[in-house]
């Protein structure tokens, strides 16, 4: 069940949710969300050189690491004052300023979603990985993508996306635990 704009405030009252900081009432909510702001970094991913040959990342190797491979092939930058154009067909990694704490006894979880307002401009905030797990807590990363004709400008502290929360059917015998669990904004 999807939780309504009082019943997230009643949670986060509660502490059965926690986003710190606290979202603006005035401005975060609707009736079915909470929207989340975009943190000051990003990390860009370096472009390939077509002499460079095959270049390919294989997540079935061995010894492929996550952290490693990114490290490897981008580069962290803070978004300037004036904002940072993001070019149509380009990926960039965000954060949400927001952390986000969903403790596993809570029984509740969440989804990432777009603003409609960006995405009718051609911003997606998410690939395929919207759900935020019971028992997560961190700050959310975005996997932001240009697919509009035109650059987008993005600033620190605008709204970038927005998070509904769900009940879940029970409480998981085993909350988030994955390697993106406690991450940090870069």
């Amino acid at each position: 069940m999807i939780l309504t704009d009082r019943e997230i405030q009643i949670a986060l009252q509660k502490g059965l949710i926690t986003i710190n900081p606290a979202p603006k009432l005035d401005e975060a909510f609707s009736s079915t969300s909470v929207d989340l702001r975009l943190g000051e970094h990003l990390i860009l991913f370096r472009d390939t050189k077509p002499y460079l040959g095959n270049n390919a990342i294989d997540p079935t190797h061995p010894s492929y690491d996550y952290a490693t491979a990114l490290s490897e092939i981008s580069d962290r930058q803070s978004i300037p004052v004036d904002g940072f154009n993001l070019n149509p067909g380009k990926l960039i990694l965000g954060w949400t300023v927001e952390e986000i704490d969903l403790p596993i006894t809570s029984r509740v979880a969440a989804r990432v979603e777009g603003k409609s307002s960006l995405a009718r401009l051609g911003l997606c905030v998410h690939m395929t990985a919207p759900t935020i797990h019971a028992g997560f807590q961190g700050y959310i990363q975005l996997e932001i993508v240009n697919q509009g004709p035109r650059p987008i400008t993005l600033k620190a502290g605008m709204r970038i996306c927005q998070l509904i929360f769900e009940t879940t059917l029970g409480t998981p015998s085993k909350g988030y635990d994955g390697q993106f669990i406690g991450q940090a904004a870069v």
